[in-house]
């Protein structure tokens, strides 16, 4: 395949997308486990300050030829993503890893909508009917016995609506600026953000309880989900359409679902299995096109 073509640059972007589908995903789990003893804000702090100091250790050089405009649209992104971090961690804390991944795939419904409102592209009728479908898929997944729903389940569904405007402004940056400062920033900012606000809405923290595998997690955390990860995205988007990027990413819940099934044990019921396979018809839907005829 070559590489230099409009369909190579694509193909080995979806294969990077892909990558960070499975990484993601199995991050829902190593999430669930570290939010049992580290405070979810002071987990971001440490997750981001990981991935920022790598990318600063790897791409020094190239952070030389930063320019002010890249610094503001780097730092909207750190703001979306932190923000975005902040309720899927909180939500994953109050919900399970499944529910957690699948409920926040809902951003790949939203996309389209951003656009509209703000490259004025108007959504499809399949991506209406998608949106309808996610609802009913989103009740069953989330809806207990008494029809409240989890504190969870809320915080995880706001998270896909920052996520959403953070793939919408990263297609809107990357296609004037360079994706690696825009990650570089972005990912500084968001551990700025998560050290200074921290303290203000969980105290003080004991760092003693970080033993090996708690560290090994923080490390997986940071460098596999998170700086290498958002390198994908951030340089594969610069070469893929949001709603073809979004429907890629929606398969973090898939994977998602099989590490929290593997590794938490946590029981698939026909209700859960029916509302995932309403929300992910609803991300096929939603990106689905019939072809024209020449």
């Amino acid at each position: 395949m070559n590489i230099q073509d409009g369909k190579g640059i694509k193909a080995l972007s979806a294969l990077g997308l892909i990558v960070t589908t499975i990484i993601w995903g199995s991050a829902f789990v190593v999430m669930k486990n570290s939010v049992d003893i580290i405070s979810p804000t002071y987990l971001l702090a440490l997750r981001f300050t990981i991935a920022s100091i790598a990318l600063v250790a790897v791409f020094f050089k190239r952070l030389k030829l930063v320019n002010k405009t890249e610094i503001l649209c780097g730092s909207l992104l750190g703001v979306f993503l932190f923000v975005s971090y902040l309720l899927q961690t909180y939500g994953v804390k109050y919900t399970t890893a499944s529910k957690n991944a699948f409920i926040t795939t809902l951003y790949v419904i939203i996309v389209p909508f951003l656009h509209w409102f703000f490259n004025k592209k108007r959504p499809s009728v399949n991506n209406i009917g998608a949106a309808v479908i996610a609802v009913f898929g989103l009740a069953l997944i989330s809806l207990e016995g008494d029809l409240s729903i989890n504190i969870g389940d809320l915080l995880t569904l706001f998270c896909g609506l920052f996520f959403a405007f953070h793939i919408v402004f990263v297609d809107r940056y990357t296609n004037h600026h360079d994706p690696v400062r825009l990650t570089v920033i972005q990912m500084v900012v968001a551990a700025i953000l998560s050290w200074v606000l921290a303290p203000i809405m969980e105290g003080t923290q004991d760092f003693t309880v970080i033993n090996g595998s708690m560290l090994i997690g923080l490390l997986y955390l940071g460098i596999f989900s998170t700086m290498i990860c958002f390198l994908l995205q951030n340089v594969g988007q610069k070469h893929l359409s949001p709603n073809t990027t979004s429907i890629i990413l929606s398969f973090e819940a898939v994977f998602g679902l099989v590490f929290s099934v593997i590794f938490l044990g946590e029981e698939v019921t026909p209700k859960l299995m029916a509302g995932c396979i309403l929300l992910f018809s609803s991300v096929i839907l939603s990106e689905y096109q019939r072809k024209k005829k020449a």
